[in-house]
């Protein structure tokens, strides 16, 4: 006779994990708790890129008044430490330190600059605006600092963690582990969006410094809560030891084996194809909806939230084929293919005038570059051998064209909006130029190209082996989204 439950806890533990979000990322090795207590990290990354990409964007040309160009440099600071991330990853592969670890000195490093980034940067964007006791100068020189630790931690921070990630998760599980941590990462991005716009609602040069110095201190506690116990410490590495039995591979030696596999080279290329693709218009979007479509604000707001939504579906799918053993790259060449919907979608919503078929784009957008990112990260992992500890120069190589192709990207739509505005309002391309959709409609052009340039580059590395029959046998429930 089977016995019944006689609490709720006896209850809850009843319930099968195909009934339970994530429960198919968990196993034995890596459990749900503390693969969620993990994930941490990517959640203070979001709350960083947010802040920085998004809430100082707008108080510092509007409520400090600086100039846009002042601060579109500010912003691209931290892109100077994106080709890093390789060393980073390496660095982690190979640093022995007495206390027996590999990642977590450099994640709690990631931790330290970021904290004190943020620590000064509210102080340093006064004096910019001429409110405080020192030149002008001097506050753009903290502001620049500031902006720089900032970036610098959060690559060290991401691409130690997802190299943490592999390591303490079964090779069977990697996937879905994956898929979970870029969840995160966008529920830290929503979340930190919505609590940051209501901190400031009311601002004021005081709310300012708690709002920034508030979240160092959030960063820092997510942070120490991520790594916490997350990895086991090698005994044994005491200075003698490390020195008598030191087996550690120079940079030149590991990128070189890294390159040596024919693959590698063609997904880098991919990644950085796609990255542009999927992320040229991420400032174009809101304001061709206002000027062009004629959107009000609260319905061009609303577009973040569609295209988080194709994002989340886009990790769902991920997480699901990976899981039923597709091919990584197969799906992220899938990715590839929704770009060619979505941006003849938003191109053509102009000459319809179709709001409805450019919020469809903007679904289709956040679709393609989630699966995309998925299906390239998985397959960058399978470039080296996690077992051996080589898993973090891949994962950073990875994470180095991604974020250096995303921000050049974004940078470059912007200057090609303005200057085709520029050009048009002289008449030198005629009459179809001189409107104002004509610069938009141009990147958006631009980034159908990159796709058709990335399905190119990705196609040769889709593989044609069938999914095992036990993988397919298994059915999608709720425990397949997303982790």
């Amino acid at each position: 006779m089977t016995e019944r439950p006689t609490s709720f806890a006896d209850l809850w533990s009843q319930v099968g994990p195909r009934f339970l979000p994530f429960a198919d990322a968990a196993t034995t090795e890596l459990p749900l708790a503390r693969l969620l207590r993990l994930s941490l990290f990517q959640v203070s990354v979001g709350m960083a890129l947010v802040l920085l990409n998004a809430t100082l964007n707008r108080v510092m040309i509007v409520e400090l008044g600086l100039s846009a160009g002042l601060v579109s440099a500010m912003i691209a600071l931290p892109l100077l430490f994106a080709p890093a991330r390789v060393l980073i990853g390496h660095k982690s592969d190979n640093h022995r330190s007495v206390l027996g670890w590999r990642r977590v000195p450099f994640i709690w490093l990631g931790t330290m600059l970021q904290w004190a980034g943020l620590g000064l940067m509210p102080f340093a964007l006064l004096v910019m605006t001429g409110d405080g006791q020192a030149p002008a100068i001097v506050g753009e020189a903290g502001a620049a600092l500031s902006f720089l630790l900032v970036g610098a931690g959060l690559h060290t921070t991401q691409t130690t963690g997802l190299a943490l990630a592999t390591d303490v998760a079964p090779e069977h599980s990697r996937p879905r582990v994956v898929a979970l941590l870029y969840v995160m990462l966008l529920l830290g991005m929503v979340a930190s969006s919505l609590t940051l716009g209501a901190l400031l609602a009311d601002f004021s040069h005081l709310r300012l410094i708690q709002v920034i110095s508030g979240t160092a201190v959030v960063t820092l506690l997510l942070n120490v809560i991520a790594l916490w116990q997350q990895e086991p410490r090698q005994r044994g590495f005491t200075k003698k030891a490390m020195a008598e039995a030191d087996n550690r591979v120079s940079f030149r030696d590991a990128w070189g084996a890294l390159v040596a596999n024919p693959r590698a080279g063609r997904l880098l290329l991919s990644v950085g194809l796609g990255s542009a693709a999927f992320s040229m218009q991420d400032i174009l979007l809101e304001p061709y909806g206002g000027e062009v479509l004629g959107l009000s604000v609260g319905a061009t707001t609303v577009l973040t939230a569609l295209w988080a939504t194709g994002t989340l579906a886009g990790f769902t799918l991920a997480a699901r084929g990976l899981a039923r053993g597709a091919d990584a790259c197969r799906l992220a060449a899938i990715g590839a293919l929704a770009g060619l919907l979505a941006f003849p979608a938003v191109i053509l919503s102009e000459p319809f005038n179709s709001p409805l078929l450019f919020r469809a784009g903007t679904v289709l957008i956040g679709f393609g570059g989630g699966l995309f990112a998925v299906g390239t990260l998985t397959a960058a992992m399978a470039l080296s051998d996690p077992r051996q500890g080589r898993s973090g120069i891949a994962l950073g190589a990875w994470g180095a064209v991604q974020a250096t192709a995303t921000g050049l990207a974004i940078a470059l739509g912007g200057v090609l909006r303005d200057a085709l505005i520029w050009v048009g309002q002289t008449g030198a391309l005629g009459p179809p130029f001189a409107q104002p959709s004509a610069s938009y409609l141009s990147v958006y052009a631009l980034e159908l190209v990159l796709v058709f340039a990335t399905l190119a580059a990705i196609g040769p590395l889709v593989s044609h082996a069938p999914a095992s029959d036990q993988s397919t046998d298994r059915k999608f429930g709720l425990a397949e989204f997303p982790g």
